[in-house]
């Protein structure tokens, strides 16, 4: 990869997911600019979401990148550097392409104000948005051969997803959009029409209560699926300690439902990814 094109992408992620960037930076140097670009290019397909009006100028933003993926994009593809960025990645790595379309085929989904269904759809939406980057950097990890992970990437995603979700329900709701599985809502006798007045009930309470419970319990599973992996795979999943401690912090959304949730000071996740990984090497 050309060095311009991977200082611009790791700019590019550090600006629009700090997260994601200060977990890269456990990963060694050699290998560091590929798993930026499959980082990066999530964060741009993620993004397209809040930089547009109306579902149709997102479609085809989405489209562009799956027709960048399939060959088939339109002018220079390669002038994008994220998008050079990943296609380098893609062919040095010799990674499959269809667990990237579906992440963009699932993006889709942002765009429109359907609430999430089910948790059928919630945890498949989580493993084609998140635990395909846990994926595809362990993979980059083990110089592009698939990983036995233990379901580790999937449990992980999982998780990552509601943790996410249950920290941003107050600004989705205000966005009138539901992204937690509905049913867990509706069991505790929550219509969306309360959800999206922005006032706390006890059912919403409920609700997220059992949406980190959830969290937690995909949580532990990655961990014991992390433990069991080799050593110069686990910096793929430097971000558990982050999503460990925002777990222990969702008590407080679940209180304050639309308040917004606190959040570790930078620093403090970088020492905490830093540790973790110097623990699991």
């Amino acid at each position: 990869m050309r060095a311009e094109t991977a200082a611009l992408t790791a700019d590019y992620l550090k600006s629009t997911d700090p997260d994601r960037y200060y977990a890269s930076l456990l990963i060694g140097e050699d290998k560091r600019a590929a798993v930026q670009s499959l980082y990066a290019f999530a964060a741009e397909v993620a993004s397209v979401r809040e930089r547009v009006s109306e579902p149709t100028p997102g479609e085809i933003r989405l489209q562009w990148w799956d027709d960048a993926l399939r060959g088939q994009g339109h002018g220079n593809v390669r002038s994008n550097p994220v998008a050079d960025a990943l296609l380098t990645t893609i062919g040095d790595y010799g990674l499959p392409i269809v667990p990237l379309q579906r992440l963009i085929a699932a993006r889709r989904f942002d765009l429109y104000q359907d609430p999430m269904p089910d948790l059928t759809s919630f945890e498949g939406y989580a493993g084609e948005t998140v635990s395909v980057l846990y994926q595809f950097a362990a993979m980059v990890l083990n110089d592009g051969v698939p990983v036995e992970d233990g379901d580790a990437a999937g449990h992980l995603g999982v998780a990552n997803a509601f943790i996410g979700h249950v920290r941003a329900f107050g600004f989705n709701a205000s966005q009138h959009r539901i992204f937690l599985p509905l049913p867990l809502f509706r069991a505790n006798g929550v219509t969306e029409s309360q959800i999206f007045a922005g006032t706390p009930t006890e059912g919403i309470r409920a609700a997220l209560g059992q949406a980190i419970d959830l969290a937690g319990e995909h949580l532990g599973k990655a961990e014991a699926a992390i433990g069991a992996l080799s050593p110069s795979l686990r910096p793929a999943f430097a971000y558990a300690p982050v999503l460990r401690a925002a777990l222990g912090q969702l008590k407080h959304v679940q209180e304050q439902p639309f308040a917004p949730p606190p959040d570790m000071a930078s620093w403090r996740k970088i020492a905490a990814m830093s540790w973790w990984t110097w623990r699991n090497r």
